[in-house]
């Protein structure tokens, strides 16, 4: 097998023909027969007892050509892309066979789409902004408020109507003309009054009724619901079943203990003024990162393929996908609340795609232009930090996700720092 020839056709196209000699191609259809002799019957012949050549004379010199051109294939196209040092991003494409038998062995022409060549522009001295990091006691405090509402709890209010902040368990039914329509009827829901669960209108006409009360509560729903809803007027038939409020529990020293491992609640607002800390040095750090290579890949020159835009929106759509299947949602159902078909769904995919895909370009040319290698204790290191997330070992972090990812990971990491260290940061 070898590479007669390879001339490109456009940035990132090329032409190939592969030649197969004929001693392959004979064996490839020696192996051919061997696979499929079952299938073939002939007179006087037990079913799968009949010769190679037997089965050519009675079907024809070319009875066992597909399935040999099926075997040869891989191996021929492989070495051809690595003999061209072709780094090819998507199947061939526009195949002919011009040759094939036994005697000549076979001809491949085909069309390839290869990885983009990139002409890096400057990706030194670039500017960035910091974001500020300071944290203040309003921040300190809207978190403990956050940890306050998470450790409250709900008690039941008899003496008074429901108020917005109250938690109503409903019963209710829809109707648009008059009519019932489908998934408009509940009971006993838990419905918290502010909350915005429910369409807009809705908790606030709830709002003033006391328990065992029925009632009509009005409502339009938006233009941009689905249909065949969008845009009706609704009268919702309610009754109130029970009330209950949210105590929130105090402030204070044993409120630390409760939720906590410290002994104050001043010990509790100094770690979480420190997490907030660390959590904006993060973010901070990220945006550079982001601010950075966005530049980077605004400065570069290159024309990326659809086919690599299209398979990232692939990856994106099944990742999405697989996420919604292991919280019990099909994907359907996803794409209803987001109020989207599919088609929209996959087209603000493609725009995300598109950007990752870029980007991922960028890296890589650095990692090339500066040489950017990882080393034993870079692969460690991520090795460890995955480890860590996963409750994992680092060894069987690089058991089930391999060392060659890891030093991938560390190079980026590593391409990220590079152009940070080397950039203006405000």
């Amino acid at each position: 097998m070898a590479l007669k020839s390879c001339n490109k056709t456009g940035a990132n196209t090329a032409e190939l023909e592969i030649t197969v000699s004929a001693e392959e191609f004979t064996e490839a259809c020696r192996k051919a027969y061997q696979k499929n002799k079952t299938k073939y019957q002939l007179p006087g012949f037990r079913k799968g007892k009949a010769t190679q050549g037997m089965i050519e004379k009675m079907y024809g010199d070319g009875v066992f050509y597909e399935d040999a051109l099926d075997i040869i294939y891989p191996e021929a196209v492989s070495s051809a892309f690595k003999e061209g040092e072709l780094n090819v991003v998507d199947a061939p494409y526009d195949l002919e066979v011009p040759v094939i038998s036994k005697s000549e062995g076979v001809v491949l022409k085909m069309k390839v789409t290869t990885y983009p060549e990139v002409k890096l522009g400057e990706y030194k001295g670039l500017k960035a902004t910091k974001l500020p990091c300071d944290v203040s006691d309003e921040d300190v405090d809207a978190e403990l408020k956050q940890m306050q509402e998470r450790n409250s709890r709900l008690v039941d209010v008899a003496d008074r109507a429901a108020e917005m902040g109250d938690t109503a368990s409903i019963d209710f039914e829809g109707f648009t003309d008059g009519v019932a329509f489908d998934g408009g009827k509940g009971e006993n829901y838990p419905l918290e009054l502010g909350s915005g669960s429910f369409i807009p209108g809705f908790e606030e006409q709830v709002a003033g009724h006391n328990i065992d009360e029925e009632f009509d509560v009005n409502v339009t729903f938006p233009e941009d619901y689905s249909e065949p809803l969008a845009g009706k007027e609704a009268v919702f038939k309610c009754k109130i079943n029970s009330i209950k409020k949210k105590e929130l529990p105090e402030l204070d020293d044993e409120f630390a203990k409760d939720i906590s491992e410290f002994d104050t609640l001043d010990e509790v607002k100094a770690d979480i003024k420190a997490k907030i800390a660390a959590r904006k040095e993060n973010a901070a750090k990220e945006d550079i990162e982001n601010q950075i290579i966005e530049q980077v890949v605004t400065n570069m020159e290159a024309e990326i393929p659809q086919c690599m835009i299209d398979q990232k929106a692939d990856e994106l759509y099944n990742n999405y996908e697989n996420q919604m299947k292991m919280q019990g949602i099909p994907i359907e159902t996803y794409l209803a609340y987001l109020n989207q078909d599919m088609e929209t769904f996959k087209g603000t995919l493609k725009e995300n795609a598109e950007k990752q895909v870029k980007t991922s370009v960028a890296i890589t040319a650095l990692i090339e232009a500066e040489k950017i290698e990882a080393e034993a204790e870079d692969i460690d290191a991520q090795a460890e930090k995955l480890a860590g997330q996963y409750s994992m070992s680092a060894e069987e972090i690089k058991k089930a996700v391999g060392e060659e990812q890891l030093a991938n990971e560390a190079k980026i990491e590593k391409a990220l720092a590079f152009v940070v260290d080397a950039a203006v940061i405000e």
